[in-house]
């Protein structure tokens, strides 16, 4: 089974996303396969949105990178906000009895 060569750069440019995500942000090893699962998945879909409305700006081959990028990024800032511990400062927290 031999993979599309767009396939491939698409996969390892969502992967860098996601990679450099988690190096800004930080973390252990599940928040780096969650950061680049949703690169992943971000990739795809804007990929795909990229095909549907017909945006041909800066493709390389069939890959769409302007709104696998976007795309990447939006999934990426989503999964930020959504798995941010919440801390606020000045409030103790009550101990669990």
């Amino acid at each position: 089974m031999t993979l599309s060569p767009s396939f491939t750069f698409g996969l390892m440019l969502a992967t860098f996303y996601g990679a450099l995500a988690h190096l800004i942000l930080g973390g252990d090893g599940r928040t780096l396969l969650i950061d680049i699962l949703a690169a992943w998945l971000g990739f795809a879909i804007g990929q795909g949105v990229g095909q549907v409305m017909e945006i041909h700006v800066l493709n390389i081959g069939p890959t769409n990178v302007l709104t696998g990028t976007l795309g990447a990024f939006i999934a990426l800032a989503t999964t930020a906000v959504l798995s941010a511990q919440r801390h606020f400062p000045g409030r103790k927290r009550k101990a669990r009895r």
